[in-house]
């Protein structure tokens, strides 16, 4: 029987809360770290879109790692946030320096403090990045959310390369395609003005095309014991017999 010790940031809502949801170790322990408390699951509250508040998130992976004994480790990077959607120069400039902040640097920074905790950590220790198609297609109205996808894209594939050289910790990026969460929602919901390519998540969403979250961590959690090279960036729909593209 397993006993893992798992963190997942964002696992209030979207993809973070169907992967906490769907853990698929008996023992394992889960910390969540967002600023919604989850449904399940140990709770840190931190605003990741805050610097200041990244401290407190390493502190803890210092802290919960230190004389750990168990069979594995595993940190989620799965916090993000879409707003706001619409045009660079056009939109809140307060708000859009929190995606950036939060979309790119939070990730970068919370897996090095990761990966420096789990050093010397005698477990299976696993980085995991959510990551999407948008970091390699265009969407006007989506530039800071698909520029940030890109930069932990790259992130991963250095990190991992390094973690292979000196650190051993598997670092792997994982897009799980179109999937029926409040992203998807919302994204269905802003005007087109803001989001020219809207009318495409309309369409998918009306032919039933979206996957079910659920099934999606799931599978994500499978892939975690199929041997990828280390800072692979992976689609789960060119991977997974059926599931929605």
């Amino acid at each position: 029987m397993c006993k893992a010790l798992v963190w997942i940031s964002g696992a209030s809502s979207g993809i973070g809360r169907a992967l906490a949801a769907t853990l698929p170790w008996q023992e394992a322990r889960l910390i969540d770290i967002s600023r919604s408390e989850p449904p399940a699951g140990e709770h840190l509250e931190a605003d990741l879109a805050d610097p200041d508040a990244w401290k407190q998130v390493g502190r803890s992976f210092q802290r919960e790692l230190a004389g750990w004994s168990g069979d594995r480790v595993v940190f989620v990077h799965a916090a993000g946030v879409l707003e706001p959607i619409g045009f660079a120069g056009e939109v809140d400039t307060d708000a859009y320096t929190r995606s950036v902040i939060l979309g790119s640097a939070a990730g970068q920074a919370l897996g090095h403090m990761f990966l420096a905790a789990a050093r010397d950590i005698d477990a299976g220790r696993q980085l995991v990045v959510i990551t999407s198609g948008a970091a390699r297609s265009v969407y006007p109205g989506w530039a800071s959310y698909g520029a940030a996808k890109a930069a932990l894209d790259q992130w991963v594939r250095d990190v991992g390369a390094e973690q292979d050289l000196r650190g051993g910790v598997e670092v792997i990026a994982v897009a799980p395609g179109t999937v029926d969460t409040g992203m998807q929602a919302q994204l269905r919901q802003t005007a087109e003005r803001d989001f020219p390519k809207r009318q495409k998540f309309v369409d998918l969403h009306q032919r039933g095309e979206l996957a079910d979250p659920d099934q999606v961590a799931r599978d994500m959690w499978a892939l975690l014991d199929r041997g990828f090279d280390n800072g692979a960036v992976v689609d789960l729909r060119e991977l997974t017999p059926g599931h929605h593209r």
